[in-house]
């Protein structure tokens, strides 16, 4: 029996969606060759739908607490949100895109056939939009292919009563379907491998669940990935220089893939997408109304987050290594890796630039060990050395490693409670020397830095250097507050000389978003003519949790 597009149906779309991406992963991550053969583009997608589930399921709640149901504008606005700030990789982001576009139509309109062709329509009109330089074969040609079969279904009903919502649906799903099986024949890295675009291949399995959620008739056929229309013979210049470009695309290319989200404005989004362009490929910026998501590939990964500085207020920074800039069938393993935890886009970069996995996190939005865990899948290693960088993450972290073991990974939880004390210990790792001694080596670093942090109280609250009030300044050293006061200079002083009363060889400084201008020169001056033989070393870490993080080693 079909049902209507409501708020339900989208909720059953989202749960049907997760598991058929459930039961494609791995078939999508085999056939993943473009534009990076990186084996994850499955993966991708699965945990872009999970967070669009998330988001639905949580407005939902939002709404039964208060007594009230959602509607349609509520579900669907909720799905593409998860969904944008949950996007991974290069089909996430489009996909999550795609959502947006769908939203933009259904939260103004009534769920009707007629809305949901052109949400379709505008799904695919938007995924170009986000795209530096669309590439038909893919993604963008299959939701195209879908919208176009939904004005076929709806104008073939002319004079009669019309279809409904879910017939438009289930003729989407046939049309992408039917594209998908052509892309073999479109991009010739696809020909040249037999498979499908794996994107696309994505997208069909999202259509196929909302023609289920509509229709109530469920199905689990698998979506087909292998290639059924070959490469032509004669496919005139224009296949021909996509095939040659294409083929420098498979033996080189950039060596990072960045995503971050970014609280910016449209005209400073606009600059940074002809910035990014010209640092690297795969650009793809989606969003709007002041949060973006970013992806692009580049071999400077400190570049393009320090663009998205310059833009507005980058989060939730992930960087990828492609194993060198190789880009192989197979992504290239490596004997070891670290994974670190950082609090901002500075330090994210300051990781990536040392070789390191970043996962960065924004203030009370802490990681989940599946997080984690993909970020340790993503370093394609043998051997992690996983830096949680925060005392509260130690569980979490430990339950990262312990699934990543089961996965075959060798993994080594080092016990950094603050970010300093993940820089001590990425400084001394080193790959060439014996599993066991690196452990001891990065863990005996972090053991020796002693870890302080400059913190602004939010409310009235006892403390162990008694009362504060919202506003002030606080003085943690190892997590606890020490002095309080009104002077963010006066405190990191004080807080500096008592961490350097115990002794020490070196001042680590890293300047949060917010720290004030000049801070760390006057910091710099006050170690050198109080503590003699002191070096500093500052970073611009990014952070907006704390103003300043000291380490002292």
């Amino acid at each position: 029996m079909p049902y209507p597009l409501d708020a339900a149906a989208v909720r059953s779309w989202c749960g049907l969606a997760l598991e058929a991406l459930g039961r494609e992963r791995e078939r999508i991550d085999a056939i993943n060759v473009y534009p990076v053969a990186d084996g994850d583009t499955g993966t991708n997608l699965y945990l872009t739908l999970e967070s669009a589930a998330r988001a639905v399921e949580a407005a939902f709640d939002g709404h039964t607490s208060a007594g009230t149901a959602p509607c349609l504008a509520d579900a669907i606005g909720a799905m593409a949100h998860g969904a944008l700030i949950g996007a991974r990789g290069n089909s996430g982001t489009i996909v999550a895109q795609l959502l947006r576009g769908m939203t933009e139509v259904l939260a103004a309109g009534d769920g009707s056939a007629d809305a949901l062709r052109q949400a379709l329509r505008r799904a695919a009109a938007s995924t170009y939009e986000a795209v530096a330089h669309p590439v038909e074969g893919t993604v963008l040609t299959v939701a195209t292919a879908a919208a176009d079969a939904a004005e076929r279904a709806a104008a073939g009903a002319a004079g009669a009563a019309g279809p409904g919502a879910a017939e438009v649906a289930r003729a989407a799903h046939e049309g992408a379907r039917t594209a998908l099986q052509a892309t073999p024949g479109q991009l010739a890295v696809l020909g040249r491998a037999g498979v499908v675009d794996a994107g696309g291949c994505g997208l069909v399995a999202l259509l196929g669940a909302l023609a289920d959620a509509l229709s109530g008739e469920v199905s689990a056929t698998p979506v087909a990935v292998r290639a059924d229309a070959p490469l032509p013979e004669a496919a005139g210049c224009e296949v021909a220089d996509r095939a040659a470009a294409d083929d420098r695309g498979d033996t080189e290319g950039p060596a990072f893939e960045v995503i971050y989200l970014l609280e910016a404005e449209d005209a400073a989004v606009a600059r940074l997408r002809t910035r990014l362009d010209g640092l690297g490929d795969s650009l793809v910026v989606v969003g709007g109304d002041g949060l973006w998501n970013v992806h692009v590939h580049v071999d400077d990964a400190g570049a393009a987050v320090e663009a998205g500085i310059e833009a507005g207020r980058p989060y939730r920074v992930r960087i990828t290594h492609f194993g060198g800039a190789s880009r192989a069938k197979e992504p290239a393993m490596t004997a070891r890796a670290v994974v670190a935890v950082v609090p901002g886009a500075g330090l994210a970069g300051l990781c990536a630039e040392a070789g390191a996995t970043p996962v960065a996190v924004r203030p009370g939005e802490p990681p989940a060990s599946g997080e984690l865990v993909q970020a340790i899948r993503q370093a394609h290693a043998r051997e992690v050395m996983l830096l949680p960088n925060d005392a509260d993450l130690r569980h979490t972290a430990a339950a990262a490693a312990e699934q990543a073991r089961t996965e075959g990974v060798r993994v080594a939880l080092i016990p950094t409670r603050s970010a300093v004390q993940g820089i001590a210990a990425l400084a001394v790792h080193e790959p060439g020397r014996s599993f066991d001694e690196d452990v001891v080596a990065m863990t005996a670093a972090a053991g020796a830095t002693r870890y302080a942090e400059l913190a602004v109280a939010e409310r009235q609250s006892w403390t162990m250097a008694g009362v504060c009030q919202a506003g002030d300044v606080l003085g943690l050293i190892d997590g606890d507050v020490v002095v309080i006061g009104s002077d963010l200079t006066r405190i990191a002083m004080a807080v500096l000389d008592r961490m350097l009363s115990a002794g020490g060889e070196m001042v680590t400084l890293v300047l949060g978003a917010d720290a004030p201008g000049g801070l760390a020169e006057r910091l710099e001056r006050h170690v050198r003519a109080r503590h003699l033989a002191v070096d500093t070393v500052v970073y611009d870490g990014g952070q907006h949790a704390a103003p300043l993080l000291i380490g002292v080693e």
